[in-house]
């Protein structure tokens, strides 16, 4: 593709190289920094695999944390948006052309570990108590304080679920989130900066959303008890089945197949009726499209998190927590690329004219 060839939307023009993560577009698995995510699910947490994409190591990763939540917006993501923002003019974070790796790194740490500590609290609500910081830190992982500070306990199914989903979600590339981080990193503003705005990217319905819309079409298919009929009649209206196709993978969603294991560990009542979803949606969808009929990582998501009683509405949140690890990498790569992010734009409106001219 030249220079000035036009592509909606910038598909498939390459900006940056990456050493990040590596989705398998037809083999159907993911690597964060060469190692499959198969061989992270249920051997390291999430804070773990944290440090991994941002460090290329293990250790420290991401640490404990617990900050509280004063502003309050009536919404999970604009809570969580508008928290990194203040954190950064509070904590005066320097602008990343101001400041070195090191620095930049622990800017990130605070931020992304506040981050899980700010939707928990937003997730727990202001009618509530604070749970005490003693007990949120006795968690001995991340999935196990977020509970914590969220319901003020901790069960081990859900903390499984949710560490499970953290890490499968953690990093994919350069999506909508994560190209808005690494724009903004490369003005050199702040880390706070840029990781709040990757959260208003992630905000939007075709970026994010989609498992917190999973959940009542399972429940209509439960409802009529004939997922095959389910689908015709859906697909005869032209509806969209969610879950399903992904822009990358041309085969199995690696995410989807852990989240699908971890869905049947945790004996989510949902499984049933969302494998005969699965393979009806499947057949019919490849007789169009066999590359888009598998289901992807919102399909079982949303299994795993109903599963751990996170309510829809919470979803996009829980995704953010997750890609804050992502953001954190891009961000820490974009810092020594050290150039700044400026595509170009085609005109085609009106030649030169008058003002008079103009009703």
């Amino acid at each position: 593709m030249s220079t000035s060839e036009y592509s909606p939307g910038l598909a498939g023009v390459v900006a940056f190289e990456t050493e990040i993560a590596e989705p398998d577009r037809d083999g159907g698995s993911l690597r964060y920094r060469g190692v499959d995510i198969e061989e992270l699910v249920g051997h390291v947490h999430f804070e773990q695999v944290w440090g991994l994409l941002v460090d290329e190591s293990l250790e420290p990763g991401l640490p404990a944390a617990n900050c509280e939540l004063d502003v309050r917006t009536g919404g999970h993501m604009s809570d969580l948006q508008a928290a990194l923002a203040i954190l950064s003019g509070r904590w005066k974070l320097g602008q990343l052309i101001d400041i070195d790796v090191e620095e930049a790194r622990e800017d990130l740490r605070r931020l992304s570990a506040a981050a899980l500590s700010i939707v928990a609290q937003s997730a727990r609500g202001a009618d509530k108590p604070l749970v005490p910081e003693a007990t949120v830190l006795e968690g001995a992982t991340a999935a196990e304080r977020f509970l914590l500070a969220w319901r003020g306990e901790v069960d081990e199914g859900h903390a499984k679920a949710i560490d499970t989903y953290w890490i499968c979600t953690a990093e994919h590339g350069m999506n909508a989130s994560t190209f808005t981080a690494r724009t903004v990193a490369s003005t050199g503003a702040d880390c706070g900066a840029a990781l709040s705005a990757a959260v208003g990217a992630l905000s939007g319905p075709l970026h994010g959303g989609a498992p917190a819309r999973v959940l009542p079409m399972l429940d209509a298919v439960a409802e009529l008890g004939d997922a095959e009929k389910w689908v015709e009649q859906a697909l005869a209206r032209k509806e969209r089945i969610m879950g399903f196709g992904h822009r990358v993978y041309r085969a199995e969603d690696p995410r989807s197949r852990l989240l699908k294991q971890t869905a049947k560990e945790l004996g989510s009542p949902r499984v049933e009726v969302a494998e005969a979803l699965e393979q009806a949606a499947h057949e019919a969808i490849a007789k169009k499209n066999p590359d888009h009929s598998y289901t992807n990582v919102e399909f079982w998501s949303a299994i795993v998190l109903d599963a751990a009683e996170v309510p829809p509405a919470l979803a996009p949140a829980m995704f953010a927590c997750s890609r804050t690890a992502g953001w954190s990498a891009h961000v820490l790569e974009q810092k020594r690329l050290g150039v700044l992010v400026r595509p170009s734009a085609r005109y085609v409106g009106p030649g030169s004219r008058s003002l008079q001219s103009i009703g």
